[in-house]
């Protein structure tokens, strides 16, 4: 019953953001903003997309209402319909003062300050409809406790959430002075208002040419999240592998021609829309065609799961852009001009261009470099036995990272079915129960949520217990998709120099 009601209240307060954004003139008509006729339903969408909810895809988003070609205008934003910055201080004299008193903090501070401050006046802000739909709760990095973070059991992993809630903390610290003189209400100079605001900017914010914090975009942020496909990964690192090369051996062209190269490739990837100043307004383009009822999704660029769960607070089940460093010595790195970034493993286990580059280099004798270096740098394989010994090394440092991870990856998805029949159960007195045949890490789990503790004075599963468990369940998927990619990575060196073992032999 008490979720009937919460859908329902949710349902009324979208559908007022919908009513106000067609006041301010934002509308997903695909005619020119001069001969926009009233949207239907006083509502700002509908013609070309409709809010839907998608379980098995990022949950609320937008869906196509009829059939969309591929780079038609589908939804426009205008500029005063933006939350910015800029927007705020031009409107709001008291706090462009107080703001100008503190030009150390970053335009993401004041970002947050000004999205707190706009929290603050509840119904008398302009964006209050807007506000008021945005998510009570992210899950992003910063917001993860210690066991949590510990969860993803890989240090580089640890290590970047660490960072994210050292580095949201330090920010929120700067800005308490301004925070204080702007006099917010003691609910708002909290850490966690805070890190609520700071997720906000870092998950929502669009591009805005006149702003490094970006802008927030009404409507347009429903849209969800579609990783850019394989074949522009392949075309960035074929385009990194020519740079390289080119660099390195004939030095033929200059860093500015590279850069060019590269740049074109991110243009191309960025054309699901951006600010368009001769329209005064954010425009956004459907990326392909779209029958009635699908998912319409924009590109926010490259991401590994990592960053995808740093800035936004989710990770995906296949994601192209995904990578698994593996430990090499500076002697190795030292054996071509690549860039340690670009020695990975891809997500579907194959190794990098460069990782194969480097170590077929390293494999050979250092007299020998320089008169096959350029078949290297072309991706070629320069012996059968120079390929094996690249293949082992891989495979053992694969292995070895494995086998120094607590659990195996058996154990982790047995870890995720325990943790998804949480979400049924509505007592605390069920989850410990469940818990505690679990084993893992979910002894942990009980520990840091107090939740042995609670038993005695709470019958229902709190909230706060139920954010953390989602957390750590992000946390678990993170690593089995790290261990997979390792195990993958196996699999295919260990086929591969069985091939070549087989070759020779015949």
């Amino acid at each position: 019953m008490k979720e009937e009601e919460e859908e329902r209240r949710m349902g009324e307060t979208l559908q007022g953001m919908l009513r106000w954004g067609a006041a301010l003139g934002i509308s997903d008509s695909s005619a020119p903003m001069t001969t926009l006729t009233p949207p239907p339903h006083n509502l700002c969408i509908g013609q070309t997309l409709a809010v839907a909810y998608f379980p098995e895809a990022g949950g609320r988003g937008l869906a196509s209402a009829r059939d969309i070609i591929k780079g038609e205008s589908i939804l426009r934003v205008p500029k005063s319909a933006l939350l910015t910055t800029q927007h705020l201080l031009q409107t709001d004299h008291s706090l462009s003062l107080a703001v100008h008193k503190h030009p150390y903090l970053s335009s993401s501070q004041l970002l947050c300050v000004c999205l707190l401050y706009e929290m603050g006046k509840r119904q008398d802000s302009l964006w209050h409809p807007y506000l008021s739909n945005l998510p009570r709760y992210y899950d992003t990095l910063a917001t993860f406790n210690q066991f949590e973070m510990q969860a993803f059991q890989v240090d580089d992993a640890i290590w970047a959430a660490e960072r994210a809630k050292s580095c949201a903390e330090s920010e929120w610290q700067q800005a308490q002075l301004l925070m204080q003189e702007l006099k917010f209400k003691s609910v708002l100079l909290t850490f966690k208002a805070w890190l609520w605001a700071s997720a906000t900017i870092s998950s929502r914010t669009l591009h805005a040419p006149w702003d490094e914090a970006g802008c927030l975009c009404p409507v347009g942020d429903l849209f969800n999240y579609s990783a850019p496909g394989v074949e522009l990964q392949d075309g960035e690192n074929a385009t990194s592998v020519r740079s390289m090369q080119s660099t390195s051996l004939c030095n033929s062209r200059t860093a500015d021609e590279a850069g060019a190269e590269q740049s074109a490739t991110s243009l191309q990837r960025l054309t699901d829309g951006g600010f368009e100043e001769n329209l005064k307004a954010y425009c956004f383009y459907a990326r392909k065609n779209y029958e009635k009822g699908e998912q319409v999704l924009l590109s926010y660029g490259t991401y590994t799961n990592l960053e995808l769960l740093e800035y936004y607070g989710f990770l995906l089940n296949e994601n192209p852009n995904d990578k698994v460093y593996i430990p090499l010595e500076t002697s190795i790195y030292s054996s071509s001009s690549f860039p340690k970034e670009l020695m990975y493993i891809h997500q579907n286990g194959k190794p990098s261009f460069a990782l194969l580059c480097t170590l077929r280099l390293w494999a050979t004798p250092p007299n020998e470099r320089r008169s096959i270096g350029h078949l290297a740098y072309a991706g070629a394989q320069l012996s059968a036995k120079n390929e094996m010994s690249v293949m082992g090394l891989i495979l053992e440092k694969s292995n070895a990272i494995l086998r120094k991870l607590p659990t195996s990856i058996e154990e982790d998805n047995h870890i995720l079915c325990g943790i998804d029949k949480i979400h049924d159960f509505h007592t605390l007195m069920e989850v410990h129960k469940l818990l505690s045949e679990l084993g893992g890490d979910s002894c942990a789990f009980l520990e840091s949520t107090g939740l042995r503790e609670s038993l005695a004075n709470n019958q229902f599963l709190p909230c706060k217990i139920r954010r953390s468990w989602y957390r750590w369940k992000l946390a678990v998927q993170w690593r089995v998709r790290y261990k997979k990619t390792l195990l993958d990575c196996i699999s295919y060196c260990t086929r591969t120099i069985y091939f070549l073992q087989s070759k020779g032999t015949n």
